[in-house]
């Protein structure tokens, strides 16, 4: 089967594709016949040699696949060969056949296209995970979502829609301010030219209770200081660094909840959870095409390339997807 692979660390020039071997599934889990992949950005931090993968998952790129069942293990019983699915994965989803574990792997809903379907995975489990889950969203909170025109961004903003949020979201240009404008955002700032946390702090809206950030680094400590009483700061990534001078007087008077998560290294059950959660109050609006997956750009495997240079560039509004 066709694989993406590299053999040293680097720029997107060191990925290439190579013949590998189809692998095959234990008792619980299913070979799926990959004719989508989403591009991640920890695959690009993967790429990079800062994200090595956790011990017993596959060193291939790729968090995110779809297409169909082609081989299942004895315990699998959800499942028939040629279903069409998608599923989170522990890797392995630059290739042509991808191993899945069953429970983060889901029957694509409604009349999703297998491009479509690709988006959901990482990106909807990351933001349901951190935004209910471990951020506590409840109805009519103000939220706050760095980055609203990436994979994870767009699937927080709808979900934050979901509960009737006020949202604010930063982007990085006028193209993906008037994106996050028509998908719903209440107030939009382009960081590149304006202090996200000083164009909050002179507004009406002046605090926010849950903040979802994957840049880190001087955003901490401003992320903490704009939090109301109460409130929660979940980061999911550290684009700018992960150190930072802190105030912790202020997060014991306002008793605020710093925290954060990677799901790649959580355990079957605790993703069961998620797409459970995922089917009962976003896949219904999926069907309905009132919650949509954004995409970008497509690029077949041989391009590889070329959409690691799209997500390295950081123009991309929505997902960038490989295609077999």
């Amino acid at each position: 089967m066709k694989t993406i692979s590299y053999d040293q660390p680097g720029l997107p020039e060191v990925l290439k594709v190579v013949d590998s071997e189809i692998p095959e599934p234990n008792d619980n889990q299913i070979l799926i016949k990959v004719m989508a992949a989403g591009i991640n950005r920890p695959d690009i931090i993967q790429r990079q040699g800062n994200y090595p993968p956790p011990e017993g998952h596959s060193p291939i790129l790729g968090l995110e696949v779809s297409g169909y069942v082609e081989k299942i293990g004895k315990n699998v019983k959800s499942f028939s060969i040629m279903n069409k699915v998608a599923a989170l994965v522990n890797g392995g989803g630059y290739a042509e056949f991808c191993l899945a574990e069953q429970e983060s792997t889901f029957k694509i809903p409604g009349d999703l296209s297998f491009n479509e379907a690709a988006c959901i995975p990482e990106c909807f489990f990351t933001a349901w995970s951190n935004l209910v889950q471990r951020g506590g969203l409840v109805d009519k909170k103000k939220v706050l979502i760095h980055g609203g025109t990436g994979g994870i961004g767009i699937a927080a903003i709808q979900i934050a829609k979901i509960f009737n949020s006020y949202i604010i979201s930063t982007v990085g240009n006028e193209e993906k301010a008037l994106f996050c404008s028509q998908l719903g955002v209440n107030k939009i700032i382009n960081y590149k030219t304006d202090d996200f946390f000083e164009v909050i702090k002179k507004s009406d809206v002046k605090t926010v209770d849950l903040i979802l950030d994957y840049v880190g680094g001087d955003y901490i400590s401003k992320n903490i200081n704009l939090l109301d009483t109460e409130g929660t700061l979940v980061n999911i990534g550290f684009l700018k660094g992960s150190l930072a001078n802190i105030n912790f007087m202020k997060i014991m008077l306002k008793r605020l909840q710093i925290t954060g998560s990677t799901l790649r290294i959580r355990s079957n059950k605790f993703k069961g959870q998620i797409l459970k959660e995922l089917k009962e109050f976003v896949f219904p609006l999926v069907v309905k095409r009132e919650i949509k997956c954004y995409i970008d750009s497509i690029f077949k495997f041989e391009d590889v390339v070329k959409a690691h240079q799209r997500i390295d560039e950081g123009k991309h509004i929505g997902k960038i997807i490989l295609n077999p």
